[in-house]
């Protein structure tokens, strides 16, 4: 991915991010530094908190990524999928209700959510619900379209 522009966010821009997601997944932010990234090659901006890609904004919604939902754990919006959907949504499968084991009721489809394997609770990826959290876990279909994964370029991005 290349870097385009960066900027430090405004006051204005850093309150929207902070109360975005304390708001939508319960995160709350302790930071000083925060920097807006615009990429070349990706229909995402990332924003760096403190120098790390721990946010960005995809359709002009703030999220964090992987390493900014397992550095400043979500307590909203979570999908805890079990062991065996490790690997799938590891590598950036979509998330099918076989693998959930437990959803917020409070999602709604369409919400950006984390995606969390059960036994540590680590975030392995962020997604778009296509349904809402009430109707994830059941026996079949796909629940969850996959945005970033562990692995992939975001989760690889150094500034």
């Amino acid at each position: 991915m290349e870097v385009k522009s960066r900027h430090h966010l405004r006051s204005d821009a850093v309150t929207d991010l902070e109360d975005t997601l304390a708001e939508r997944f319960g995160i709350a932010l302790d930071a000083e530094h925060y920097e807006r990234v615009v990429l070349l090659d990706a229909p995402f901006e990332v924003v760096l908190i403190d120098g790390d890609p721990a946010a960005f904004r995809i359709d002009g919604e703030f999220a964090p990524t992987v390493r900014g939902a397992n550095e400043f754990p979500p307590t909203e919006r979570i999908v805890e999928v079990d062991a065996g959907a490790i690997s799938f949504v590891s590598d950036g499968a979509n998330v099918m209700r076989p693998g959930i084991v437990d959803a917020d009721d409070a999602i709604d489809a369409g919400n950006v959510v984390t995606i969390a394997e059960e036994t540590h609770g680590k975030t392995l990826a962020i997604g778009r619900a296509a349904v809402d959290g009430a109707e994830m876990v059941g026996e079949s279909g796909m629940v969850v379209e996959s945005i970033h994964h562990v692995g992939d370029d975001l989760y690889d991005f150094t500034p």
